[in-house]
């Protein structure tokens, strides 16, 4: 790529897609295409085709994307493969018609079998069986996966799939409901600190209640009060975090510089499990992320763990060495990360 090349970031306004645009700007690219949700549905093809029909992209980087947490990967099953894998088909394969020189993938580490090995390189994938809860948010990517391999491999195209392990950062999904643990406790702890500082107008603010009695009622139903927050299962979990913007650097940094063919052996009879892990190859308790965050907020009330909730996967962490070996480290620390993330989430809610 050079500063002029024409690149469509779909998903702009994402954890991800917003990262990586602020890193493609900082780096001085100016032919930037994006586009909201309004002016063009993803999951139609019609409206794919005459974009790039009409825009002609040289590069694409496909951040869009319907995604959640736990508990809405599980109730909205249906919505999450059929939207997933609309968005990924229309785009990849306009890509393809429209001769796009390069495309990136972004896709989760959640596509590992539930009880992957640790840490979880990219030939485990399709090992075994999925996590349940996330089971159609995750063929979706694989389905991804997959088509930029068969492109590339048929067409010749060049495609590169990246799966970013946990991310966390600006303009992150801080909704009680959807959103992934770390945004959640930071928001959970933050409100029952107010609670118990009595500060009710900020919570009022927070929430969007006109009276106290109804906000709390609300907290509660997530199990926040002003002296505990209710945490789902036993904390022993661990999971992974990256930084959104150490993960916008990796994918500009491979758009840049490396190819599809770099991800694979050119003796290899079979050319399969291409993708790229994103992560910083380190993990940490779910119970261990919790009093970090409580610490840095400053709450004082306890932390209780509901043993009738599910784990999920006990512990995801990737194996980063082909990144690695591709020339390029993560930067950002959990503890320094948190911080920042909480300071951004004060400021912009």
């Amino acid at each position: 790529m050079n500063k002029n090349s024409k690149i469509y970031v779909a998903g702009h306004r994402g954890l991800v897609g917003s990262a990586i645009l602020e890193n493609l700007e900082l780096k001085g690219y100016n032919n930037i295409i994006t586009r909201t949700h309004s002016k063009l549905d993803l999951s139609n093809q019609i409206e794919v085709q005459e974009f790039f029909n009409t825009e002609k992209p040289e590069y694409v980087i496909l951040a869009a994307a319907k995604v959640g947490g736990i508990v809405a990967n599980n109730v909205y099953r249906a919505d999450f493969i059929y939207e997933n894998l609309m968005i990924q088909n229309n785009v990849i394969h306009q890509s393809y018609v429209n001769g796009v020189k390069k495309l990136l993938f972004l896709g989760s580490t959640c596509i590992y079998p539930k009880n992957c090995p640790q840490p979880m390189k990219e030939d485990y994938l399709l090992t075994d069986i999925l996590e349940y809860t996330n089971e159609p948010y995750a063929i979706a990517k694989i389905a991804g996966i997959k088509m930029c391999e068969s492109y590339n491999l048929q067409y010749g195209t060049n495609f590169i799939s990246v799966m970013p392990t946990n991310l966390y950062g600006p303009n992150d999904n801080f909704d009680l409901e959807k959103s992934h643990v770390l945004p959640a406790l930071i928001r959970k702890i933050y409100l029952a600190k107010l609670l118990n500082e009595e500060n009710y107008e900020a919570v009022l603010k927070d929430t969007s209640f006109k009276t106290i009695e109804e906000a709390k009622e609300y907290l509660a139903s997530f199990g926040v009060s002003k002296n505990s927050v209710e945490i789902w299962g036993t904390g022993k979990p661990r999971r992974e975090f990256l930084w959104s913007k150490d993960m916008a650097d990796a994918c500009v940094f491979l758009m840049e510089n490396r190819s599809f063919r770099d991800t694979y052996n050119a003796d290899q009879k079979e050319i399969r499990n291409t993708h790229i892990n994103i992560g910083t190859g380190e993990d940490i308790s779910i119970a261990e992320l919790a009093e970090k965050i409580k610490s840095i907020i400053g709450f004082e009330g306890e932390l209780i763990y509901n043993t009738n909730k599910p784990d999920g996967t006990i512990r995801k962490l990737t194996d980063v060495s082909r990144l690695n070996e591709l020339g390029w480290k993560h930067s950002m620390n959990i503890d320094d990360g948190i911080k920042i993330a909480f300071e951004w989430y004060k400021k912009n809610n």
